[in-house]
Order: C-alpha cells, then sequence, then structure tokens
C-alpha cells in the first residue's frame, strides 16, 4: 500500500474485517529490533489517521514464531541509557496499539517470548494455535522485561503467575496460557489468523464508538491503570545493562552456551 512507503520488517494488509500487521523477519523469528519498532510505530500512525474502524489484527510471518523476542544482538552491547530509551521507545509503540481505538488481535503462532509475549500482550484479545509457546525469559539473559511486560503480565495473568513466568523463566504452551487468562482462545496449528479474521467480523457488528469507549472503560477500571510503573520498569531494564549479568547472559545466549553469572545479586 502506497501510504506505508518502502516498510522493510512489516506489512499491512487490508481484509474485508480487519487490517492485518505482519512482522515480517521469518529468517530471524520475528525478532524485534529498533527498525521493527519504528516501522510499528510508524504503521499505527498512519491508520491512526484513518479514523480506524475495522479492527486490526498482530501476527508474525511463518509458523515458527509470532515474535521470538527482542533481537539480543542489537541490546548485547547497549549502554544503560541506550537501554532505557530502547525500553522507553518499545514501551511509547506498545502503548499505543494498547490504546488504539478499534479492537486489536494478537494471532499468536509459534514462539510469543519476552518481547513477543508483551507484543501479544499489547492487544485486546489473543488468539493462539496450539503450536504457539509463551514466556518472559529475560532473567536467563541478566535483564528483565522491559516493553510492559512487568506491568502488563501482572494485570492479564495476575500478580503469581507473572511472578511464575518471569523469576523462572519457564515457557508455557498454549493450553497453559489459555489456564492462566493470557490468551482467549486455542485453535489449530495454521488456524490464528484466520479465527482472528472471524472474531473481527463479530465485533464489526458493534458500534466502533462503543467499542473505542468500552475499551477505555475497562483501562481505566484497572487498579494501576494503564501507564502505571512503566517508568520504573524502564529504569530497572536499565540498571541491567550496568551489570556483570547482561553482558555475560546475551553474550553466552549468542554464543551458544550456557551463561555463568555472579554468584551475588
Amino acid at each position: 500500500m502506497e501510504r506505508f512507503g518502502h516498510l522493510q520488517a512489516i506489512t499491512v494488509t487490508p481484509e474485508d474485517t480487519a487490517t492485518v500487521v505482519t512482522v515480517a523477519r521469518q529468517k530471524f523469528l520475528n525478532a524485534l529490533n529498533r527498525m521493527v519498532l519504528a516501522e510499528l510505530d510508524f504503521v499505527l500512525d498512519v491508520l491512526l489517521e484513518d479514523v480506524p474502524n475495522k479492527p486490526l489484527i498482530i501476527t508474525g510471518e511463518g509458523s515458527r514464531a509470532f515474535v521470538a523476542g527482542a533481537d539480543i544482538g542489537e541490546m548485547v552491547n547497549m549502554t544503560p541509557d541506550e537501554a532505557l530509551a530502547f525500553s522507553r521507545f518499545g514501551q511509547g509503540v506498545f502503548s499505543k496499539l494498547e490504546t488504539f481505538p478499534s479492537v486489536t488481535i494478537a494471532a499468536v503462532n509459534g514462539y510469543a517470548l519476552g518481547g513477543g509475549n508483551e507484543l501479544a500482550m499489547a492487544c485486546d484479545i489473543r488468539i493462539a494455535a496450539k503450536n504457539a509457546r509463551f514466556g518472559q525469559p529475560e532473567a536467563g539473559l541478566g535483564i528483565i522485561p522491559g516493553f510492559g511486560g512487568t506491568q502488563r503480565l501482572a494485570r492479564i495473568a495476575g500478580k503469581p503467575n507473572a511472578l511464575d513466568l518471569i523469576l523462572t523463566g519457564r515457557v508455557i504452551n498454549a493450553d497453559d496460557a489459555l489456564r492462566i487468562g493470557l490468551v482467549h482462545k486455542v485453535v489449530d496449528e495454521g488456524k490464528a489468523l484466520e479465527e482472528s479474521l472471524s472474531y473481527s467480523r463479530a465485533v464489526l457488528k458493534n458500534s466502533p464508538f462503543a467499542l473505542s469507549q468500552a475499551k477505555k472503560a475497562v483501562s481505566g477500571a484497572e487498579p494501576s491503570g494503564p501507564g502505571n510503573g512503566m517508568s520504573a520498569e524502564a529504569d530497572l531494564f536499565s540498571r541491567c545493562f550496568a551489570h556483570h549479568d547482561q553482558k555475560e547472559g546475551m553474550k553466552a545466549f549468542l554464543e551458544k552456551r550456557r551463561a555463568k553469572f555472579q554468584e551475588e545479586p
């Protein structure tokens, strides 16, 4: 579509019932980097100018991953100040998605880890294929979630489940994600986008204005309110980049070996 210019990592496909935005870095399991975030930010701005009525579906290219996480190769040598800016930028993009006027749906296929899970959680509805896998494994890299994960996961799945996933770094399957409320529906492999389009068809029967107001009302009903805690998360995320464990954790990941973290916190 001409109005989106030349995008390198994002594709935008208008469907009858929704606009489908796809993270298209299949070779890299659709990992998030500055370019992906910037292009997603741009696409959301363009769609906002259209006064959107149709639902927005976010998905990942291919069957292996929705978004497998942030690009570790880009993050490994970040300074704390660079990490703070990266966190705040990602938080801003995901908050823009969270407050998008029309209904947003994450069609999750394969891995939704770290930033990928955070991206899915920024959507109103999450529909997962049976092969979907969810997790926040950042602690194994010597950092914490930095794109709103510490806040949204606690709100969506409850504090005990959020702490469990963040502190252990374990990855859960689609059925377990459904059990803790992280996803709304599980469908057969390869059917997440199809089901998301069907869901958007049901949404279109309702008033776009009423839907936008309902989203605001539900967000306002949350005890912490959207945005609270984000600044603290970004600060703590950036502090990790001044510590030995971030350097060791990310280098170990890139070198495909087990990390040797410091014994003392």
